[in-house]
């Protein structure tokens, strides 16, 4: 084995429970291992990153990851950690939504490597001719009823109320580890700490059809200093689609994380040792937002590519760096309105900005201040505008500037930005 695995994993606070002699199973040989992944969306999510973390450290340390995409309980859905039922798709979306978890997959594993090459299943395959006696007579008579109830799953959703439907997950799941551990040699599987009741079904429905052994490990649910779930921003999800969050806002999220989130970022989210991040924090222990950099830097490049993350640092720099208009002009327009938005914006029709006297009316009508301030502001080189100050001369005179993008103006006041649409 190339290194420890549960050392790695307890270092980098990913491992949050197993079961007894997991270790013993993974000194003992190259082990295959799997985590399975929600298709309900056509992305996966930045809460998503742990379990593929975790099928990285595993095929890093020697052993067999099996990313399994769930096309066929992906129809039923799973309880686990949720309060009502969840919507059913249909086919063709479930679809669409494994082919994008795919192409993102792809991006984190290594496929062609020799014997621990990682493989991509889907388990709609084994399930879609699989009729509901067989079913049945195969695996629902090796789980009884009280051994499904007694899962934290279902108990915390009977007085909210759980279908049938759901209620059977569990054996899906299960068997899902039993077709692997009989077609594929696979004897772990690992996930989030709150899918350890489905995952124990597994080995449980191992252990009484075929007497085999089989094990789980689980990763503690991620969440930030304040308690709450790690993985969301105020709009929503964060994609690893681009077409879905771009790499902007992607860059973004990680530089805005909270300060006391980074030793438990850094060491969940990136790759490096022990030692570099050891240092990497004495380095910076006075500047956060350098080892945020660092952070969003190296998972952006990771999730999208190097070229994306260029391009989303010059994105930010239109704001918060030495940016030139060329920059400007390079950025393309979905970026720039994400790069805008939430700082002041004044929009003209072209004859409203052609009636304007001076650029004094301009700097004025944009901000919100009397022609006396804008005066005393030009006077003391606080106004820019396309990231050249503006003079006397110029603020007395009618505004006439070369527009970025054919309809855009870029004005400062101090250290505040404004942004001008002429359309």
């Amino acid at each position: 084995m190339k290194a420890d695995l549960l050392t790695e994993l307890r270092w980098r606070g990913l491992l949050h429970d197993l079961m007894p002699n997991t270790d013993q199973q993974l000194n003992k040989e190259m082990t295959t291992g799997y985590v399975g992944f929600d298709p309900t969306a056509a992305s996966l999510h930045i809460g998503n990153l742990v379990p593929i973390m975790l099928l990285k450290h595993l095929q890093r340390a020697g052993h067999k990851p099996i990313a399994l995409v769930g096309g066929a309980t992906g129809m039923i859905g799973d309880p686990s950690g949720k309060s009502a039922e969840r919507n059913m798709l249909d086919e063709e979306t479930l679809q669409r939504n494994i082919e994008g978890v795919k192409k993102q997959l792809a991006k984190f594993l290594d496929f062609d490597c020799g014997a621990n090459s990682a493989e991509l299943l889907n388990n709609y395959d084994w399930f879609k001719d699989f009729n509901l006696l067989e079913f049945l007579r195969s695996v629902g008579k090796h789980i009884t009823i009280s051994y499904m109830m007694g899962k934290d799953s279902v108990k915390n959703r009977l007085e909210t109320g759980i279908s049938f439907t759901e209620f059977s997950y569990q054996l899906f799941q299960g068997y899902d580890f039993y077709w692997l551990y009989k077609n594929k040699g696979c004897k772990l599987q690992m996930g989030g700490s709150d899918q350890w009741g489905n995952m124990t079904t597994g080995t449980e429905l191992i252990r009484r059809k075929d007497g085999g052994e089989a094990y789980v490990l689980t990763s503690p649910l991620l969440t930030k200093a304040d308690g709450t779930k790690f993985g969301k921003s105020e709009s929503g999800n964060i994609w690893l689609d681009a077409t879905m969050t771009s790499p902007y806002k992607f860059y973004q999220f990680w530089l805005n994380t909270d300060d006391k989130d980074l030793p438990k970022l850094l060491r969940t989210f990136t790759f490096f040792d022990k030692e570099q991040i050891e240092n990497l924090e004495k380095e910076h222990a006075t500047n956060p937002n350098a080892l945020k950099r660092i952070l969003a830097e190296d998972i952006t490049k990771t999730v999208h590519s190097e070229e994306a993350l260029l391009n989303a640092q010059k994105a930010s720099a239109l704001l918060f760096g030495k940016a030139t208009l060329e920059d400007f002009e390079a950025t393309d327009e979905a970026t720039l309105q994400e790069v805008f938005d939430g700082i002041p914006q004044k929009t003209f029709t072209k004859d409203e900005y052609q009636s304007l006297a001076t650029t004094y009316e301009l700097v004025a009508t944009t901000i919100g201040i009397s022609k006396t301030e804008t005066k005393k502001a030009v006077q003391n080189n606080g106004i820019s505008i396309n990231k050249q100050k503006i003079s006397t001369a110029q603020g007395e005179g009618k505004p006439v500037f070369d527009f970025l993008k054919n309809k855009y103006l870029l004005l400062q006041n101090g250290k505040k930005y404004f942004l001008v649409t002429v359309q």
